[in-house]
Order: C-alpha cells, then sequence, then structure tokens
C-alpha cells in the first residue's frame, strides 16, 4: 500500500506583503534586472519611502525571492501641475511630499524580474494597490505609465498616435496594454516625465483607476488649514521650598495654557533644578544626583497635569540618572496620558564639566493629535543635520526646551532655530529659563527670551516670527500655527528648501536607523 502523499513538497510560497527594510538591497538588484538602462534606486530614497508611507510599499516574494515590488504616496491631484514630472510628484524619489490625507494613491514604480513575467505578478501588485485604495478610502489611484515600446514607431507616428493604436489593440505595449487591463483610464500624455526613459522618449501616459467604494469626505475638499495653539512658558527661576511649590506653579501655567484653548504648553529646559534651591547639597555633582531623585514626582506631575488640563506638554527637561549615567531628557506628556522621551544628544561643556551628563544617541519624532513633533534640547538645535532628519522623518514643529546664562548663548539658540524654520519649512519654537538662583552653584544666572517661528514667506508671520516674549520677565506666549499652510509652502511656496536640495550632490546618513 502507498503511502499518504506529501503535498508540502510541491507546494511554491508566494507572498504579496509590505516591503521592510531588509529587503532594500534586494529591490535594489532586482532594479537591475528590470531596467538596466535607467537610473537605479538609491536606499536612501528606499529608506525615505519606508519612513512616509510604508503601507504603500509593496513586494512579491516567491520561495523567498524578491520577484516584484512597488512603490507610491498620497496626494490631493488636485495640487499638482497637470504637465507634472517624475520628479515633481515623489519629491526627487524620495516621497517627502507624501500627504497623509491625500485622497488619491499616486504610483511611482512596478517592476517584475525578467525570468517571472507572464506569472501575473504585476497584477497581484496592483490589486494590492486597489485594496489599499479600498481600505483607505481613497478617491482613486492615479499613475504614470511608460510607453516602452514606442521609440520603435517615434519616427512614424505622435506619442498620442501610439497610444490611440495601442488602445485600439493594434500595437502592444507591455506596460501601457497592461495597465488597460486592469481598469486604467487615460487622462493625458505628459512629455519629459522620467529624463532617462529613452525606450518611452521620456514620455509617459497619465492614467488613473477609480474607487468605486469611495466615500467623499468634505474635510477633504474643503480643508483650507490646520491650526495647532502653542504656549510658551518663559519660567522664572527663584528660590523655593519644596516640591509642592515648584508643582503649584506648573500647574498654575498649565491651567493658563489651557484656558487659551492651546493644544501645547512647553517649558524650559532643565527649569526642574529649580529643586536645587531648597536642597542643602551644594556640590554641584551631588546636588544633581539628589535633584534626580524627584524623576517619578516629576513624571507623575506633569502626567496628571497633561489629562487633568487636557492639553500636550513638552515638559522642558529634567536630569535622570539611568544605568550609573545621568541624562538631560525631555519628556512629551500627551494628553491622552501616554509618555515619551527625547535624549539631548550634544552635551555641552558646562553640562560635561559640572554635572557628567552623558549624551543620548536617538532622533526621535513624534506622533501627537497635532502631527508630527520633534523635541531638540538646547545645544541640539545648533546642529543642523538633526533638524533635517526629524523633518525627513515628517515633523512640522520641533520644540527646543533651552536654559542659556548669557544673551550670546541665547542667540546662538535663536538664531540657529530661525534657521532651522526657513531651512526645512518647519516651525519652531524655543522656551527659556530667565531669573537667577543665587545660591545655586551653575545655575545662578540667566538669560532668555523664548520665541515661536515660522519659515520666511508671504503666508507665514512677515518677520519669521508667531510671537516672542519680552526678554527677562516672566510670563507666557501664544501664537498659532497652520500645519495646512506650512504642507502647501513645502509645495508651492516661493521657495521649496525641502524639494529643491541637491541629493545627487550630497544627502545625511543617520547611522541609528
Amino acid at each position: 500500500m502507498s503511502e499518504k502523499l506529501d503535498l508540502s513538497k510541491f507546494e511554491k510560497k508566494m507572498v504579496i506583503r509590505q516591503i521592510e527594510e531588509k529587503d532594500i538591497d534586494d529591490i535594489i538588484q532586482l532594479q537591475a534586472q528590470c531596467f538596466p538602462n535607467m537610473i537605479p534606486w538609491k536606499k536612501s530614497q528606499l529608506e525615505s519611502h519606508l519612513d512616509h508611507f510604508p503601507e504603500g510599499q509593496f513586494c512579491a516574494e516567491f520561495e523567498g525571492e524578491i520577484i516584484g515590488s512597488c512603490s507610491s504616496l498620497l496626494i490631493n491631484f488636485d495640487e499638482y501641475d497637470d504637465r507634472h514630472t517624475w520628479d515633481d510628484i515623489t519629491d526627487n524619489g524620495y516621497i517627502t511630499n507624501h500627504n497623509p490625507a491625500g485622497y488619491n494613491l499616486y504610483g511611482i514604480e512596478v517592476m517584475v524580474h525578467p525570468k517571472f513575467r507572464r506569472m501575473k505578478i504585476g497584477h497581484r501588485l496592483y490589486e494590492a494597490r486597489k485594496d489599499l485604495a479600498r481600505r483607505l478610502n481613497l478617491k482613486s489611484i492615479i499613475i504614470g505609465g511608460r510607453i516602452p515600446n514606442y521609440h520603435k514607431f517615434s519616427e512614424e507616428m505622435s506619442p498620442r498616435d501610439y497610444v490611440n493604436e495601442v488602445m485600439l489593440h493594434n500595437i502592444y505595449d507591455p506596460v501601457l496594454s497592461f495597465q488597460l487591463l486592469n481598469g486604467f483610464t487615460l487622462m493625458r500624455i505628459n512629455p519629459d516625465y522620467l529624463p532617462d526613459d529613452k525606450a518611452s522618449k521620456k514620455y509617459a501616459t497619465l492614467m488613473e483607476w477609480n474607487n468605486i467604494d469611495y466615500q467623499p469626505n468634505t474635510k477633504m475638499y474643503f480643508k483650507t488649514s490646520f491650526p495647532v495653539r502653542i504656549c510658551v512658558v518663559q519660567y522664572m527661576m527663584k528660590q523655593i521650598n519644596s516640591f509642592e511649590e515648584f508643582a503649584k506653579q506648573c500647574e498654575y501655567y498649565t491651567d493658563v495654557a489651557s484656558d487659551a484653548g492651546s493644544d501645547f504648553a512647553v517649558f524650559p529646559e532643565i527649569f526642574t533644578t529649580q529643586l536645587m534651591s531648597f536642597l542643602e547639597e551644594k556640590v554641584p555633582s551631588q546636588a544633581i544626583q539628589k535633584l534626580t531623585e524627584y524623576t517619578e514626582d516629576y513624571i507623575e506631575l506633569f502626567t496628571d497635569l497633561a489629562v487633568k488640563y487636557n492639553i500636550n506638554i513638552i515638559g522642558g527637561s529634567h536630569v535622570v540618572a539611568e544605568e550609573g549615567r545621568i541624562y538631560n531628557i525631555a519628556y512629551l506628556f500627551r494628553r491622552d496620558g501616554t509618555i515619551e522621551k527625547q535624549y539631548k544628544i550634544h552635551i555641552t561643556p558646562n553640562e560635561r564639566k559640572w554635572w557628567g551628563v552623558s549624551a543620548g544617541d536617538t532622533v526621535k519624532v513624534f506622533d501627537t493629535d497635532c502631527g508630527k513633533i520633534a523635541i531638540q534640547i538646547c545645544y541640539d538645535i545648533e546642529f543642523p543635520e538633526l533638524a533635517r532628519i526629524a523633518t525627513d522623518a515628517g515633523a512640522k514643529i520641533i520644540f527646543t526646551p533651552f536654559c542659556t546664562e548669557d544673551r550670546q548663548g541665547y542667540l546662538r539658540v535663536r538664531y540657529c532655530a530661525q534657521a532651522r524654520a526657513v531651512e526645512n519649512q518647519i516651525y519652531t519654537v524655543i522656551a527659556g529659563t530667565v531669573g537667577n538662583l543665587p545660591q545655586t552653584e551653575n545655575m545662578d544666572v540667566q538669560y532668555g527670551q523664548s520665541a515661536i517661528f515660522a519659515p520666511s514667506d508671504f503666508e507665514f508671520a512677515r518677520d519669521g516670527i508667531v510671537g516672542q516674549c519680552n526678554p527677562n520677565i516672566e510670563m507666557v506666549i501664544i501664537g498659532d500655527v497652520d500645519l495646512e499652510i506650512l504642507r502647501r509652502q513645502r509645495q508651492s511656496g516661493t521657495v521649496r528648501q525641502l524639494k529643491d536640495r541637491r541629493k545627487d550632490l550630497y544627502s545625511i546618513h543617520y547611522k541609528n536607523k
């Protein structure tokens, strides 16, 4: 009697899944096989795709081998020129213009290994895109398709005539014919779409698949602003006698911010050193160790305040003891009660000398109910690479709690924060301490002028200053920033620093991804 047949040895596993970082090298090799005469993806571009829109990047895996892939982003197509190019629509392949609130999925590439064509790999990838469009309730999928057989007919017919012949099935084009079979309709033909696509003579067919399940959302069409209100606390450092006195001051400012309808309350760097004014220890290195004993009290205080007053709080920064080291850490206390933290990455000579502060090593970007934000503590804002990394990861606002003892130090923070706002087309916020603690070594004098900065263009504040405190007095400043204006200006402003970067010449490589 014969044994039961083991079907598993006949199985071949085909999977359509999201691309992961471990697939990047394989996809670059795949592209070399699919398009040997075209410029391949850079690793940094594919990493950027995963940073901005991982849900829109798919690959086909057959028996453990990547044999196909496709990339896409979300846009509001009406905001783009009808005659756009591939570089225009993809921000030169980095998709930093991806709009999470967009209602069109724009496909920027599909490729299938030559050995595995005729296995409907492309069809499966297109179906994955369609499923995504339905799941996200998108209006349509738009693609700029190649016409790779056009070079064979270019001397005898125009691109329009060629496309007509393909649509009539008189000519076969491997891309256009495939797209038509998958339900896409022709919108227009764009010249100079992809400069290295010589087979298509640089032309592309702009095509659309309409999602018949789409449910219009009026907010998508009429959203004209996304205001975020920020209350910046210019905190007075003065003698106190207990943690309860400190907590009372912090609650007062949080209440002020909440009463004004603020989305964020922002406190300064190491303002918790005010607690040292009632500690008996006068040696700085020992006093800072005592200060770390208040970490849990500090975290409990601001977590409660964020929830009680329904406001996101940038809790300045606080010195924390972890595994035998001292770190300067800024905390984000969300109004839903969750907490995040950002370690200070660049430590000043003063912090090393007096307190032995150690450096963090990760640039973080945090999701909030008001979009993505980053926190860069004082000295960190003076290193432009950090702001660029945060911006590329989606940050729209960078909060900078600071503490400076003289005007020169303050101006370094201010000028750099304003520069970061311009060069990254983001909002920056600086919140500093003022006053003095005469009996506290290394925290005796403060100089500050807190402010909110915008990029410099017509739709923003005339001088790029949303609002600023008067210098060196205890007060708050409350200002509104608009993330929708920011998004539009990145796309069509007088200058477009993010879009116009020469990534063919230079880039920033962040080692700690």
